[in-house]
């Protein structure tokens, strides 16, 4: 039986109007057109979703209105970590994470804790969690790096069920080759999926599923069902594509996308700004080359 969090899990973005207030108009059509197109499971207030820059009330309202607006049922995934472990706690207790099938914890940034530091944080959170804990490893945006060691001890933890982890394509191997069996194993890259899938991940939580969920469910999907040479031909026509989405940090790239389709404004929160007009229209250039969009 497929793990409910095999597949594509859509990263999704949080739109704002022009006031920098939620769009929840928007964020409505975001939730139908990336359900109805091919996503396996909903990722609320991730990094794409700017929780730098969301209050605590935004996140909880946001992920109500997850719940509220799933027609498909599908699994949600609630971004739920930090650098201040006590912080993280407190938070996790005064959630409600009814409904929520796990629960996404970021690497601690910026006081740069040692492993030992890393395995405390986790194991605190995972005792604490009602639900179960996935590790998210990115070192491009936290510095510290949860080493394969680190991520095998904590593997053992009964409620931490796998890592998104957005390295390198090594540590993927490393993984892959280390971990349990049964350890979900999902790409926080891209680029990487196809690579990664052969190897023995499950899946990908994905930036660009946000525009083209329908492209990025097939390309994940036979990659899964070891068709690699159409998930490889789909994976050539974004590369160019997602390196084109992080040139002005994310997500100011894929909003501006989901602008171009009538989605939602390309809004961003300081200190992020949104798209330049050259890589606007880069972006519906490469679109309408790689034909997804007319």
């Amino acid at each position: 039986m497929a793990h409910p969090l095999q597949g594509v899990g859509v990263a999704l973005i949080t739109p704002f109007d022009e006031q920098h207030e939620v769009d929840f108009e928007a964020y409505g059509r975001l939730l139908d057109f990336t359900g109805a197109g091919g996503v396996d499971y909903f990722v609320v207030q991730g990094t794409t979703g700017e929780t730098s820059t969301t209050t605590a009330k935004e996140k909880t309202d946001l992920l109500k209105f997850t719940k509220e607006n799933n027609p498909k049922n599908l699994p949600i995934v609630y971004g739920l970590g930090g650098n201040n472990t006590k912080a993280v706690l407190e938070t996790i207790k005064a959630t409600d994470l009814s409904g929520v099938t796990a629960i996404l914890s970021v690497c601690p940034y910026y006081n740069k804790p040692p492993q030992a530091g890393l395995i405390a944080h986790f194991t605190a959170i995972a005792d604490a969690s009602p639900v179960p804990v996935l590790l998210y490893n990115v070192p491009g945006r936290t510095v510290i790096s949860l080493q394969i060691p680190t991520i095998v001890e904590l593997a053992r933890h009964p409620n931490i069920i796998g890592i998104k982890d957005a390295s390198t394509i090594e540590n993927a191997q490393e993984l892959a080759k280390r971990c349990p069996e049964d350890f979900l194993l999902l790409s926080g890259d891209d680029n990487l999926v196809t690579t990664s899938i052969s190897v023995g991940f499950k899946g990908v939580i994905s930036v660009i599923a946000n525009a083209f969920p329908k492209e990025f469910g097939e390309l994940t999907w036979a990659a899964l069902d070891g068709n690699f040479d159409k998930a490889a031909e789909i994976q050539k026509r974004f590369i160019d594509f997602d390196t084109l989405l992080y040139t002005e940090s994310n997500p100011v790239g894929i909003k501006k996308c989901l602008e171009i389709k009538h989605i939602c404004s390309s809004e961003v929160r300081l200190p992020l700004v949104k798209a330049s007009d050259s890589l606007g229209s880069k972006l519906e250039k490469a679109m309408i080359a790689e034909g997804f969009w007319q």
